[in-house]
C-alpha cells in the first residue's frame, strides 16, 4: 500500500454518502482514533454502523443515539476494539456490518496524524492532530511540531528539586500559584494546599485539615475523582478550586471528562464538589484513562480585547450570551488526542463549548494561561521529549502557537505533568519562578523549580 492513499470506495445513496473517514491517528497501538465527518448538508444518525480494520473479525460499534450535524466531526477510540497498525485500514460500514460507506490505508504509523485536506473531500496526508474538530490543512507535518522549530528554554537552564524527599509520593499532576499558595492536584483524588518552604520550594500546609491533602469526592459524596488539573477563577479560591478529572476512580474503566467545584474554606479532610461539569457526551471518545489532564481559566475581558472567535457563533467572543458564570472560559486539555477546548462554564450547571484548538503536540498534560504576558502555556511530559508551547489569540480570533520550547538543559526528560507559572509580583530582574509537578516521583521528589524571563 501506498501512505496516505485513499482508496476507491463504492458510492452510496445519501445520507451515508455524506459521512467520510476523515483523520486516522495511529501511534503504535496507542490513543488509535478514527475521526468521521458529515460533508453533507442533513443531519445522518449514524446510530449501529461499525468501525473495522484489516480484520474482518475486529469490530468498533458506533453507540446508539451518535449522529452528526452537518460539518459535524467525531473522533472514536477505537483501540480497545482493534489497534491500528503500522500497515492497515480504516473501514467504515453500515449497522448491517457488510454496506461499506468509506475506507482508508497506509503503509506507516500517523505522524501525528493522517487526514484529508479539505475536510471530507481531499486526499489525506501527513498533519497535526485535530480529532474532533476541522484538519490543519496548512503546513502542518513535521512530527507534532506545527512546522514551528523548537527553541531552548526562555530561562535559566538550571533545575533545582523544590519539596523535601518523599512528601508527596507518584502521581502529582495539576499545579496552580495563586500568590503565596500552590494547589495540587493527585491522581488518586487528592487536593494539596501548599505553602513556601523557605528556601525556593513548597511543603503541604499542616492548618486546616491540609497536612496530607484533602480527599476529593463528586458531588453527592461519591466516588473518587481522577484529578489531574487545577485552576482559580478571578475570584480566586474563595470563588472555589476547579480541578478536572478523567474519570471516576472508583469506576476506573468509564472515561467521566469533568470539570469539579470545591468550596475549600472549610477544616474537613474531605471536599465534596459543590458543582460538576460533565463535558464526556460532547468530546470525541477516548480511554478512560487518556482523558482531560489540564485546566485553566481565562478572563472573558482578556478574550473579549484580543477578539477571540466563538467556535459556537462563529462570531466574536460575546461573554453576554451565556447569562451567569465564571467571569471567563476554562481550557481543557486532553491527553489523548492532544486537543484544548474552551468552554463556558454556567452557574446553573450547563455549559457551552467555544473553542477547540489543536495543540501540535502528541498530548497536553498540563495548560496554564499567564496574564503578564497575554499567552497560554501548553505542556506535553516525556511524551513529547518535556517540550513546551505557547499559543496566543491570533488576527483570526483562534489560539495559534507563538513559540516552541525544548525542556531546560538542567531538567532530564522526566514525566513532568503540572506545570505553574509565578506572578508577576515575583519578577526579578526579569526571571521569575515556575514549578513542574513530576508524576513519576523521579528521585524521591516530585516539584522541580525553574526561571522564565517575565
Amino acid at each position: 500500500m501506498v501512505a496516505g492513499t485513499l482508496v476507491a470506495t463504492p458510492a452510496h445513496a445519501a445520507p451515508a454518502d455524506d459521512i467520510r473517514i476523515n483523520e486516522v491517528v495511529t501511534t503504535g497501538d496507542v490513543n488509535d482514533s478514527i475521526e468521521l465527518y458529515n460533508k453533507g448538508t442533513g443531519t445522518v444518525d449514524i446510530s449501529g454502523w461499525i468501525l473495522k480494520d484489516d480484520n474482518k473479525s475486529s469490530k468498533y460499534k458506533i453507540a446508539s443515539g451518535t449522529s452528526l450535524a452537518p460539518g459535524g466531526f467525531r473522533a472514536f477510540d477505537v483501540h480497545d476494539a482493534f489497534g491500528l497498525g503500522s500497515d492497515d485500514q480504516a473501514r467504515l460500514y453500515l449497522a448491517d456490518g457488510s454496506t461499506l460507506v468509506d475506507s482508508f490505508s497506509w503503509d506507516d504509523h500517523s505522524d501525528p496524524s493522517w487526514s484529508r485536506c479539505p475536510d471530507g473531500t481531499g486526499a489525506f496526508g501527513e498533519a497535526e492532530l485535530t480529532l474532533g474538530a476541522a484538519n490543519d490543512c496548512g503546513t502542518g507535518g513535521g512530527g507534532g511540531e506545527g512546522g514551528t522549530s523548537p527553541v531552548a528554554w526562555p530561562g535559566s537552564g538550571s533545575v533545582a528539586t523544590a519539596d523535601a524527599s518523599n512528601v508527596f509520593g507518584s502521581d502529582l499532576s495539576g499545579l496552580y500559584q495563586e500568590g503565596g499558595v500552590l494547589w495540587g492536584a493527585q491522581n488518586s483524588g487528592t487536593l494539596w494546599r501548599l505553602l513556601p518552604n523557605g528556601s525556593g520550594g513548597w511543603k503541604p500546609d499542616t492548618a486546616n485539615g491540609w497536612t496530607t491533602g484533602k480527599k476529593l469526592r463528586f458531588p453527592g459524596g461519591s466516588g473518587t475523582p481522577d484529578s489531574e488539573g487545577v485552576t482559580v477563577t478571578g475570584a480566586g479560591a474563595a470563588g472555589g478550586v476547579f480541578v478536572a478529572s478523567e474519570r471516576n476512580g472508583d469506576s476506573s474503566g468509564t472515561s467521566r471528562l469533568s470539570v469539579l467545584r470545591y468550596d475549600v474554606s472549610g477544616t474537613s479532610t474531605t471536599l465534596t464538589a459543590t458543582k460538576e461539569w460533565n463535558l464526556t457526551s460532547g468530546l470525541p471518545s477516548v480511554g478512560s484513562n487518556l482523558g482531560f489532564e489540564a485546566v485553566t481559566w481565562v478572563p472573558d475581558t482578556t478574550l473579549t480585547a484580543a477578539g477571540f472567535k466563538d467556535e459556537s457563533t462563529g462570531a466574536a467572543y460575546d461573554p453576554n450570551r451565556y447569562g451567569t458564570h465564571s467571569g471567563g472560559v476554562f481550557f481543557v486539555g486532553v491527553e489523548g488526542t492532544g486537543m484544548i477546548y474552551g468552554y463556558v462554564l454556567q452557574d446553573a450547571g450547563t455549559f457551552t463549548r467555544v473553542a477547540s484548538v489543536s495543540s501540535g503536540m502528541a498530548g497536553v498534560m498540563e495548560l496554564q494561561w499567564e496574564p503578564q504576558a497575554s499567552r497560554l502555556w501548553v505542556v506535553c511530559d516525556d511524551t513529547c521529549g518535556g517540550r513546551h508551547r505557547t499559543m496566543r489569540v491570533d488576527a483570526s480570533g483562534v489560539f495559534a502557537t507563538t513559540a516552541v520550547y525544548n525542556r531546560p538543559s538542567g531538567m532530564a526528560d522526566i514525566n513532568n505533568e503540572g506545570f505553574s507559572v509565578a506572578p508577576a509580583a515575583e519578577c526579578v530582574s526579569g526571571s521569575k519562578p515556575v514549578y513542574w509537578a513530576d508524576d513519576s516521583n523521579t528521585s524521591g521528589h516530585a516539584l522541580r523549580r525553574g526561571t522564565i524571563t517575565c
